[in-house]
């Protein structure tokens, strides 16, 4: 009965997933039949995504922690 689900980029820390979440984003799987199908359509309509876009605003320095949360400047 699940309609939502999706995924979080994070900073790594001692805690597992516990780092200060730099992206996250969902998408419907109403129509997903399985567990691996939701799988498959999270990972390759926004895992691949989030985690570029991640990886970019992290090498153009435009990621700032304070207090464990993860602000985006600009």
């Amino acid at each position: 009965g699940v309609k939502l689900a999706g995924a979080t980029v994070h900073f790594v820390s001692s805690v597992v997933d516990g780092g200060p979440i730099i992206l996250q984003e969902s998408i419907d799987v109403s129509d997903c039949n399985s567990p691996e199908e939701m799988q498959t359509k999270i990972l390759l309509n926004i895992e691949h995504k989030i985690l570029v876009k991640a990886i970019k605003l992290y090498c153009d320095n435009l990621l700032k922690i304070e207090n464990e949360r993860v602000f985006i400047k600009g």
